[in-house]
């Protein structure tokens, strides 16, 4: 069976705390051999440090952007301290989640920048990677990146355009794909998947959230009573098998190419996987 590597899974969530374990073994049943947990705000990064341990999985650190209200100088303290104190921890793979999120209009466009362009003067200072958060926000995150670079990293839930992926990869960034290629009507990234070249892309699922079209609820459904299905890892494999089809590639060269990519990617992930896979 594949080895799959899902680079976006908030195993942390809420939504898989009576679960967890089982969660984790049907991922690994399944060929998810490793999984990277983000933060979203300092009150989850002894949670998702845990979890990593216990799994052999890894995790990142950072201030998500739909967490910037809440955030703020005493914040970006205790993730510099975290990210010292995890110097020497071969699970820490990068920071993140960071990023902008211009979807949300109640969130404070200046203040969101103020936090990503803190967060990216620590990865640059601690040597590593990032996390991106890109949701309607594509242009501004690439100037400050252009401003700010870092180590690379991926940029999670792509769904820009060729042009700007292609100025991603040209600064050393993966692009994360998940579940919502497995929709029908999602053309401009399934366009994506199958014309980037094969070193750009990594999978992921961001689950409890995206679910894919075989786990979504429509609002409709929902009003009748159907609670919306939870986004779980075990899921990746049969996304990945429908981004394989888009690309007219086997499964098992997917498998093999986005794990390679992942590693690229996430450098330190690498002696990670030999030991743990």
């Amino acid at each position: 069976m594949p080895r799959w590597i899902d680079t976006h899974c908030h195993l942390d969530a809420r939504e898989f705390a009576h679960d967890v374990d089982a969660v984790r073994q049907r991922a690994h049943e399944r060929g998810v051999g490793h999984i990277v947990i983000p933060a979203v705000d300092v009150h989850n990064f002894d949670a998702v440090r845990a979890l990593a341990h216990r799994y052999g999985d890894s995790y990142a650190l950072g201030i998500h952007p739909l967490c910037s209200p809440g955030a703020g100088e005493a914040d970006l303290q205790a993730l510099e301290f975290a990210l010292e104190a995890g110097r020497s921890d071969p699970a820490l793979v990068a920071v993140g989640e960071i990023g902008l999120d211009y979807f949300v209009p109640e969130l404070d466009a200046e203040h969101q920048e103020a936090l990503l362009r803190a967060q990216l003067r620590l990865a640059r200072r601690f040597d590593l990677p990032v996390l991106l958060h890109v949701r309607r926000s594509v242009d501004r995150v690439l100037k400050a990146l252009r401003e700010l670079p870092v180590p690379g990293g991926i940029a999670h839930a792509f769904n820009g355009s060729e042009q700007q992926a292609r100025q991603f990869i040209a600064m050393g960034f993966k692009l994360g794909f998940g579940g919502t290629l497995t929709f029908d009507r999602a053309l401009q990234v399934r366009r994506l998947a199958q014309a980037l070249p094969p070193e750009a892309i990594v999978m992921e699922t961001d689950a409890p959230d995206i679910a894919p079209h075989w786990l979504y609820r429509t609002a409709a459904e929902r009003a009748d009573g159907q609670a919306q299905a939870r986004n779980e890892p075990g899921e990746l494999p049969r996304i990945a098998e429908l981004l394989a089809g888009l690309r007219g590639e086997t499964h098992e060269a997917l498998a093999q190419q986005t794990c390679r990519n992942a590693q690229a990617a996430l450098p330190k992930l690498e002696n990670l996987i030999k030991n743990g896979m």
